[in-house]
């Protein structure tokens, strides 16, 4: 008796901490909608599922209780059983399955309009890069990674050289505008994955991942590493900032190009400055060409 009730009580608790939960999600960017509508789905789903299986646990603990003079039934199997089990199992893995289609449908299908940053993960910083005036992401291959250029971009490409390099620093977004995230690892498997946006995705080595999405709130995110990747991963964390448009483009004048963090430094402040007209970033959004990787 004290087992099913103990099993009846996890099921009402659970019940009502989902209901009266205060950590309900915030709506930070446009994929929120249908990400957590989804999320929701699976609940309902899992949540049935589950108070079904420990309320029929309860039961069985109860009614088939050890009593004097009780002898239990050998049944092997049960073919009527089995028949309903099976459907009830294909039909909510369907369900489940389903909306993710649509999901992942939205979450890949970018907008002409959306200009593109890419996300480089590598153990154990992240580092970022935007197009420059021209509006286009250079060229990048792993093999030209050094101590230099420690995101691979090809110097021999004219579109790299105006490319804004962030590197192991917060990255900065507009309000508002929508932006494709290129995803590439140039070590070992990461996932980058800002809570707040609803964004997720693996990068995997020798090809570039990406998905979309509008930040509708200003504000500071921490980006999170949710794949193990080394000894470090623990602390491979990193920050995105939503600004404003004006708070964004003061950002985005300080940040240097490629050409400049390439060329020898030399002596004189006038060499070290960066040139702000190059650097246009999110601020012209263009149809932009999508970013090689050999």
């Amino acid at each position: 008796m004290a087992v099913a009730l103990v099993l009846v009580l996890i099921v009402v608790g659970s019940v009502l901490f989902h209901f009266l939960s205060p950590w309900w999600w915030t709506p930070i960017a446009s994929n929120w909608g249908y990400i957590d509508n989804t999320i929701i789905i699976t609940f309902w789903i899992t949540g049935v599922v589950f108070a079904a299986v420990v309320l029929f646990m309860a039961y069985c603990v109860f009614r088939f209780r050890h009593r004097e003079g009780n002898r239990a039934a050998y049944e092997p199997e049960n073919k009527r059983l089995e028949s309903w089990l099976t459907i009830f199992t294909a039909v909510g893995v369907t369900a489940l399955l389903i909306p993710g289609l649509f999901v992942w449908s939205q979450f890949v299908n970018v907008p002409s309009d959306a200009a593109e940053v890419e996300i480089v993960g590598q153990q154990w910083q992240w580092s970022f890069r935007l197009p420059g005036k021209d509006g286009k992401l250079g060229r990048s291959d792993t093999r030209d990674v050094t101590a230099e250029n420690p995101l691979g971009v090809i110097a021999s490409d004219p579109n790299g050289q105006d490319d804004i390099v962030v590197e192991a620093a917060d990255l900065h977004l507009p309000v508002g505008k929508p932006v494709k995230m290129l995803l590439r690892s140039i070590d070992v498997l990461h996932d980058f994955y800002v809570p707040e946006f609803r964004a997720k995705m693996d990068m995997v080595p020798g090809s570039v991942s990406y998905f979309w999405f509008t930040p509708t709130r200003t504000g500071t995110f921490q980006v999170l590493c949710s794949q193990l990747c080394g000894q470090g991963h623990p602390l491979m964390h990193g920050v995105v900032v939503v600004d404003t448009e004006q708070d964004y483009l003061t950002w985005l004048g300080q940040q240097q190009t490629f050409a400049q963090l390439s060329a020898p430094q030399k002596t004189g402040s006038a060499d070290q400055t960066p040139d702000k007209t190059m650097a246009s970033g999110l601020k012209i959004a263009p149809k932009l060409e999508t970013v090689g990787s050999r």
